[in-house]
């Protein structure tokens, strides 16, 4: 048994860790110097938890290092002219759970940033400069802005890294990833191998990834293979995804052993070694919301021990969507998706009971993922069918009900779709399901307009104004799929 006390050990752990993670070359507007052992994981930007999450004027960065002092700080400025000013002193959370050396994850906030800039920072350690990038401010409601959607991705395949090659063409804003963010437990070391080396690559390749995390805004829905699995026995580095995504802490009111939340398995002392590490992250932080820009985000963790028929729970989304009543657009992203054409996981459209949510609340596009392909809606309204006691119907697989489709939408002359549409994008790197239907459309729901399960794709979209332009864009940069929405 290693003994994870040992500084020598720790040391020679991190120095060939930081290797296999990349310390090569710098790309991407940056500049870095990254000594051997500096870090366990190189920076990356997140949200962070903004005092109000509906006027973001700052971003997070967020990078983990060996479990000792070291005298960190963070310098930033909006232009190469301007003196550097330092962050408020970066606050870190110790990550030691068993099976893994102690590390710590630190958060330094670039605030006050101009909106739609370009913000420089760097990351010191003692004296050093130990690493350097640029990302680009949060834009302001009348800017246009482009953002990216994914999921079902860390499987290490190559797939995921032409799919990240191609968020990195796209150039986003930011980056939305709708769960399954690691496979296939969401643990540390599952981290470490298929998603930081990908996502934060030092050189754009598709045989690599892209540097992506350094400078562009990821944020995450969870899926079941992030946080359904609590056995801390079998997979004591489990649940990493409450240690590593920094976003809003303003879902609903959730408790450890309270309804929504599955209890943790395993013994004691990795349930206490986990709850230490996850700290106030854990329970609720699979549930928010932000604005960006003009648009309203709600995103749910809609995995199968949350029940969404619940009074609580319902009216936590009805408020946060009308409390967005001046955003322009609203979406919403979550894993589970509640219509789906596809075989694979056909029985798990359990989401739908909250179509009628979605629909008072005047959303959008829903974004999903679970399902390891694309697939389109029409616009769409759905009627839940329950019984007297006004419970759902579930009269085989799926949760009965009616639907209205607006089939005139096409999305090109005709634009202003009549109900919500509900994408699938689950074609980011995982195995892709059911490539046989792409060319069976005889096998779609009467729902379902477009269907691609031939290729791993990526979903790009582009705000301006009240317009809505949405692309599905393959692994190679063909075009899958093109649709506008106006208001």
């Amino acid at each position: 048994m290693m003994n994870v006390g040992s500084s020598t050990i720790r040391c020679t752990f991190l120095v060939l860790l930081t290797a296999a993670v990349g310390c090569g070359s710098s790309s991407h507007s940056q500049a870095e110097t990254n000594p051997a052992g500096a870090f366990v994981v190189k920076p990356y930007i997140q949200l962070g938890d903004p005092a109000d999450p509906r006027k973001i004027d700052g971003l997070d960065v967020v990078w983990h290092a060996a479990d000792v002092d070291a005298g960190w700080k963070v310098e930033y400025r909006a232009a190469d002219d301007q003196p550097w000013r330092s962050t408020d002193a970066p606050r870190s959370q110790r990550i030691a759970v068993v099976g893994q050396p102690p590390h710590r994850v630190y958060r330094a906030g670039l605030r006050d940033l101009t909106p739609g800039g370009v913000c420089s920072y760097r990351v010191i350690r003692g004296d050093e400069v130990v690493f350097s990038s640029t990302v680009k401010s949060p834009k302001a409601k009348e800017q246009p802005h482009r953002f990216v959607v994914f999921g079902d991705c860390g499987a290490g395949t190559p797939g995921e890294k032409a799919v990240a090659y191609q968020v990195h063409s796209a150039n986003p804003d930011y980056v939305m990833i709708t769960g399954d963010i690691v496979y296939s437990r969401g643990r540390v070391s599952e981290y470490r191998d298929k998603f930081w080396p990908v996502y934060n690559a030092d050189e754009a390749s598709r045989d690599v990834g892209a540097p992506l995390l350094r400078s562009t805004l990821f944020l995450a829905a969870a899926g079941n293979h992030d946080i359904a699995d609590r056995d801390l026995g079998k997979n004591p580095d489990g649940l990493a995804f409450f240690f590593y995504w920094d976003q809003p802490r303003n879902g609903p009111a959730l408790r450890d052993g309270g309804p929504h939340v599955p209890p943790l398995r395993g013994p004691e002392e990795n349930q206490k070694a986990f709850r230490e590490s996850a700290g106030d992250a854990y329970p609720g932080a699979g549930n928010f919301s932000f604005d960006y820009g003009n648009a309203h985000w709600t995103v749910l963790d809609t995995n199968a021990y949350v029940n969404w028929t619940a009074r609580e729970m319902r009216a936590w989304v009805e408020r946060d969507l009308a409390a967005a009543r001046d955003a322009d657009w609203r979406f919403v992203s979550f894993h589970q998706p509640p219509f789906n054409s596809s075989k694979a996981h056909f029985a798990d459209q359990l989401t739908r009971v909250l179509a009628d949510v979605f629909e008072a609340g005047k959303v959008d596009v829903v974004f999903s993922g679970h399902v390891h392909n694309y697939q389109r809606t029409y616009p769409l309204r759905f009627t839940l069918a329950v019984d007297a006691a006004g419970r759902a119907v579930k009269p085989g697989e799926l949760l009965g009900g009616s639907f209205v489709l607006d089939r005139a939408f096409d999305g090109r002359t005709m634009t202003r779709p009549q109900g919500v549409i509900y994408l699938v994008t689950g074609a980011g790197g995982a195995t892709l399901y059911d490539p046989s239907q792409q060319d069976d459309p005889d096998s779609w729901q009467e729902f379902t307009c477009k269907f691609v399960s031939k290729i791993h794709s990526l979903t790009v979209a582009d705000v301006q104004g009240k317009t809505l332009t949405v692309r599905q864009i393959s692994a190679d940069g063909n075009e899958l799929d093109k649709f506008s929405v106006t208001k």
